[in-house]
């Protein structure tokens, strides 16, 4: 029985979430850790860092395949936003 619940590819929005999500994560810290400007950003990236942990820890079976999902989707958007935010900022000043 436990064999039909079993989901056999749990790890792939894990994986692809970690894989383009921590570097630019890793990045971010720094970057923002580097400058001492504190604001609401280190909170965004924690909560990040957080998401993505739960989407590795989260079991691995079928009904848990949406939260998965998610949770690492979230996590890669969050991760995301303040290099989008940046790419926008800078077509605006230049136009």
């Amino acid at each position: 029985m436990a064999a039909l619940r079993d989901h056999g590819t749990w790890w792939k929005a894990p994986l692809t979430a970690t894989l383009v999500g921590l570097p630019l994560l890793v990045g971010e810290f720094l970057l923002f850790r580097a400058d001492g400007y504190t604001s609401g950003i280190e909170i965004l990236l924690v909560l990040s860092a957080i998401l993505l942990a739960i989407s590795w820890l989260l079991p691995h079976s079928r009904t848990w395949r949406t939260p998965r999902l998610i949770a690492a989707a979230t996590a890669l958007a969050i991760t995301l936003l303040p290099f989008l935010f940046a790419v926008l900022l800078g077509l605006a000043m230049t136009s």
